[in-house]
């Protein structure tokens, strides 16, 4: 049986002088026989040659023959593939990363991370797309579609697609140019710096010593690749450029386009910056294409709004896109799990039971709040069921407790300022026990003109006493300092501040609503109650909100340092 036949190509070093050592063996011949002779017999995507660098001292093997072992003939044997495999561990291990992303970014994980890989079945359902997109792309057909992957975090989507997948990418297709956002230029650098990491490792240069970044054109935001072609040239290849959401991008295009949180989740309650997303995704970086026909768009992010840029392309019926929905958990998110046969995947109605379990889970809610985890973690930025208050979880109390027993007591007012119609003003008397309980102990609401406004505020501050400190909301513009102005000079002689607080009502409530749902919050018995409860009830969609957003306000205040100072 004649052996494997072999070609050596004589090439310039792609590091200058820089040696290299040869690992010993491929850790992919620790495999089990049968999981190794998968991939032997898995016909590669493409055909291509290996080179071998004399520099370097690393052996390759011409593998676009039919008799080797990684596209064997009939007449070669599988003990002779095998000893093959044995004998040239660099070709092996060159050739399985080079077909799969999910082999490359196992093999080159240590290089990004400290952490042990942990891997989920999600990550190899997004490698098997990203690979679908890229070979496309690399035929020069027309895109299939623009892809929106829609995960927790934590689940490894910046690393697979924003880091390996563009190094992948240039083991294969060196020609290909990436422009990659985020929702700011320092964490772009960073993963664009990580994915750099990966391209000068000695773990790369071992298997791919033809690949190289171009010495003058490297730097974390705009970096390119140069390869050396099997006669021996070097050529110049793609390149990645990395900006942030709202930068520029004049002078630049790319084969494929990669947006990795396009918006930060504290801004995600900002119109303005959700507006400003959306519109630089869908008139600047759409025009940034090679060609608009053939370059593809990857959206990846956690929802964080309705309105964010993942529900704002998908929102649009003319685009062709291919939506990926990933809930952390799918007990109240079965129906967001997208395409809903993935949802046969997750073990014990989670989506990755290791690094996801219930305990974190239950964790994360307690920190982002049902809305921020509804979004972030459920990938449906509306909490289950609607509402976002288990109004069943208020407790009922018949008496004050003692002043011994109570850490601090204020009472916070959102103010209106129409008689009988329109929005409500109201206060909420709130106070923090020691045991980091809450109760609501009392509620003043009503449609009142300004002066009777005021003058309910003055006589309620002096029926609650000195030492209940008051707070009232001050509305946005000169018009609401007046007011503000106006409340204190109103409360002279009473501790009492104006509070300007940021983000819309549903985000200052969420916090609130998490000590609610976890029946940490309780309300003095009174005539009060009922509606207090029934706009708890349907909030955020309820018409009215004032009662939820002046509780919110007391409950912020009793449980964050004061920050805003009284206005002289």
């Amino acid at each position: 049986m004649s052996s494997p036949r072999r070609r050596l190509i004589r090439t310039k070093p792609s590091y200058g002088q820089m040696m290299v050592e040869t690992p010993p063996q491929s850790p992919f011949l620790d495999r089990t026989e049968k999981d190794l002779w998968r991939y032997l017999r898995t016909p590669r995507h493409e055909t291509g040659e290996y080179v071998e660098n004399e520099e370097t001292g690393i052996e390759d093997v011409d593998l676009k023959i039919e008799e080797t072992i990684l596209n064997p003939s009939p007449l070669i044997g599988k003990e002779e593939q095998f000893r093959f495999a044995a004998e040239n561990p660099v070709a092996v291990t060159r050739e399985i990363v080079k077909r799969d992303l999910k082999e490359f970014i196992q093999y080159f994980w240590s290089v990004v991370s400290s952490d042990a890989l942990i891997w989920n079945w999600h990550m190899t359902y997004i490698c098997d797309i990203l690979m679908d997109l890229a070979r496309t792309v690399s035929l020069g057909k027309p895109k299939k579609h623009d892809v929106i992957f829609n995960v927790p975090p934590g689940s490894t989507k910046s690393l697979m697609c924003s880091v390996m997948f563009p190094d992948w990418c240039w083991t294969n297709w060196p020609w290909m140019r990436f422009i990659c956002a985020s929702y700011s230029r320092d964490l772009s650098l960073e993963q664009a710096g990580f994915s750099r990491d990966v391209l000068r490792s000695v773990q790369f240069r071992q298997l791919f010593p033809e690949i190289s970044i171009k010495e003058d054109k490297d730097t974390k935001h705009n970096y390119r690749i140069q390869h050396i072609d099997k006669e021996g040239h070097r050529r110049l290849g793609g390149n990645r450029y990395s900006t942030s959401v709202g930068g520029t991008l004049t002078g630049f295009h790319g084969h494929i386009l990669v947006v990795d949180d396009p918006i930060k989740p504290e801004e995600a309650v900002s119109e303005l910056k959700l507006n400003t997303a959306n519109r630089w995704m869908s008139q600047t970086l759409s025009t940034r294409k090679t060609d608009k026909a053939l370059t593809p768009t990857i959206l990846v992010m956690q929802r964080l709004h309705q309105n964010d840029p993942a529900g704002h392309m998908l929102r649009n019926e003319k685009a062709n896109i291919f939506h990926v929905c990933l809930p952390g958990e799918i007990m109240g998110y079965r129906e967001c799990v997208h395409p809903p046969e993935l949802a046969e995947n997750y073990i014990d109605e989670l989506l990755d039971p290791k690094r996801m379990p219930r305990t974190v889970l239950k964790e994360m809610e307690s920190k982002l709040g049902q809305y921020g985890y509804a979004g972030q973690i459920g990938q449906n930025p509306v909490p289950p069921g609607g509402g976002m208050f288990r109004v069943d979880n208020f407790a009922r109390v018949e008496d004050i407790p003692t002043d011994a027993n109570i850490a601090m007591t204020l009472r916070y007012w959102d103010k209106a300022g129409s008689k009988g119609k329109g929005a409500y003003t109201c206060g909420v008397k709130m106070c923090r026990l020691k045991s980091n309980r809450f109760i609501v102990m009392n509620v003043r609401r009503g449609q009142w003109d300004t002066d009777e406004r005021e003058r309910i505020i003055r006589q309620t501050a002096e029926a609650d006493g000195n030492r209940v400190i008051v707070y009232h909301e001050q509305e946005p513009g000169s018009g609401g300092k007046d007011s503000a102005q106006a409340t204190i000079r109103n409360l002279a002689g009473f501790s009492n501040y104006a509070d300007r607080p940021t983000g819309d009502k549903v985000f200052r409530a969420d916090p609130y609503s998490v000590q609610v749902n976890n029946g940490n919050v309780s309300l003095l018995r009174g005539d009060w109650n009922h509606d207090f409860i029934e706009e708890h009830r349907f909030f955020p969609f309820g018409t009215y909100k004032d009662q939820v957003d002046a509780a919110a306000g007391a409950f912020t205040k009793l449980t964050k340092k004061r920050e805003v100072r009284q206005i002289i």
